[in-house]
């Protein structure tokens, strides 16, 4: 022996050991080194770790990033529904912003046009051209107000043709126009949609790479513990 062996002191523990069983900081990889700092900020690498305490440190930054993995994918989730939040929706509903600008002349033209459409007013049309015929040819027999061929009766369903056309041709531009703003809304609640989902990929793939990068860095660490344990053999 050539007299005493070399100590340096363990900067964490504050425990002496053979220089050789100590590790120099500077040495070591920056990701453990940043771990250290949060407790030892003033470390140089001139400094010396034991390696129960490297050991530590090199657990201690694995369970980190095995908690910021388990946190990682709910974070996402309250992202994208924070960004979904932040903007107005583009739903709406159609048949009310309508019924807001529509004039009451095309709110009734509707209204005419889909009651002129309907069974009731076939069987009321019917039940009255029945009656106008059960008039005039039995009950006034002698003086008949509109005498067969019914020539009153031709002249009011041509007037109620013409008034019925326009009512109809207007009830079926409002519907033209409620079909328009239908497909523009549902446009832009797919383009939306789309637009999401491109978005989601988006951080699903960063996601992916942060957890490729992540499994890179464990692994270095588990050579650098492959490496000592077979120096040690």
């Amino acid at each position: 022996m050539n007299g005493k062996t070399e100590c340096q002191t363990c900067m964490v523990c504050k425990k002496s050991f053979p220089k050789k069983n100590l590790i120099p900081i500077g040495t070591i990889r920056k990701v453990i080194t940043e771990e250290i700092s949060k407790d030892f900020p003033q470390w140089s690498p001139g400094d010396f770790i034991c390696q129960v305490d490297l050991t530590k440190y090199r657990m201690q930054y694995v369970q980190s990033i095995l908690k910021s993995e388990q946190g990682e994918v709910t974070d996402l989730e309250y992202e994208v529904l924070n960004s979904m939040q932040q903007h107005e929706l583009i739903s709406k509903n159609i048949e009310n912003k309508l019924d807001q600008n529509w004039t009451f002349g095309e709110k009734l033209a509707d209204k005419i046009a889909s009651f002129g459409g309907s069974w009731t007013f076939l069987i009321c049309f019917a039940i009255f051209l029945a009656l106008w015929i059960l008039v005039n040819t039995v009950v006034m027999v002698k003086h008949p107000a509109d005498p067969y061929p019914f020539i009153l009766l031709n002249l009011m369903l041509s007037c109620l043709a013409a008034i019925q056309a326009p009512v109809i041709m207007m009830s079926q531009n409002r519907q033209e126009a409620k079909d328009r703003l239908r497909s523009q809304n549902d446009y832009q609640v797919n383009l939306k949609a789309e637009l999401e989902i491109r978005h989601l990929h988006e951080k699903l793939d960063h996601l992916l790479m942060h957890q490729w990068d992540r499994l890179a860095k464990i692994q270095e660490i588990q050579l650098d513990l492959l490496a000592e344990m077979t120096k040690k053999k």
